[in-house]
């Protein structure tokens, strides 16, 4: 049994990296692959994907470490998706009105997670009808005022300021989130590699 052990904790070492990997590829198809699958079965596959990622890690992690890593993994995920998001093209551009301009705040997930946050939503008026509206995490533009957006024609990226989808904020928080997650699975056996108390193997 012990033998097992540092094999276990390579597989769980390695998942972060393999998982978002896996995340970013289904996101970057989705968004920007020549056929596409329909939004439903795109959202399903990185549910599945996330999850799926999420429960391994605690079953490979075991103990209270695999519960803050494992956090930590799902927030990595959704900002791969968020790169994903961001790299994916948005050849048309838009001249829209700030209609309305709704906030929400978006709390912490808990010590060593992203600090809350205020999300803008943004409706818009836009020649032809679309897009429809514009989130971001800044008040990019007020009622009446005039916002330039990039958009895909196809509608599978979300809509975004114009020259403002860089993902490399998001994929550096992304990396950071993975490598801590991937640090706290190097240093915990799997609950199946671990001794009983008071067994002594022969």
């Amino acid at each position: 049994m012990p033998r097992t052990e540092p094999r276990v904790r390579r597989l769980a070492a390695g998942l972060p990296a393999v998982a978002a990997a896996a995340v970013y590829g289904w996101a970057h198809w989705c968004l920007a692959g020549p056929a596409s699958p329909p939004t439903a079965v795109a959202w399903l596959g990185a549910v599945l994907l996330l999850v799926g990622a999420c429960v391994a890690y605690g079953v490979l992690v075991g103990g209270s470490g695999s519960v803050f890593g494992g956090l930590l993994l799902a927030l990595a995920l959704l900002l791969t998706v968020t790169a994903a998001d961001q790299t994916a093209s948005r050849p048309a551009t838009a001249s829209c009105v700030v209609r309305e301009v709704h906030t929400r705040l978006q709390g912490s997930l808990g010590e060593g997670a992203p600090s809350q946050k205020t999300v803008y939503r943004l409706t818009l008026d836009c020649p032809g009808g679309y897009p429809g509206e514009l989130k971001d995490d800044r008040a990019v533009a007020a009622v009446g005022e005039e916002v330039k957006v990039a958009y895909d024609p196809r509608r599978r990226a979300s809509p975004a300021p114009e020259a403002e989808t860089s993902p490399w904020r998001a994929a550096l928080c992304a990396v950071l989130l993975l490598a801590a997650s991937t640090v706290i699975a190097g240093r915990r056996p799997g609950p199946a590699t671990r001794p009983r108390p008071g067994f002594t193997p022969g």
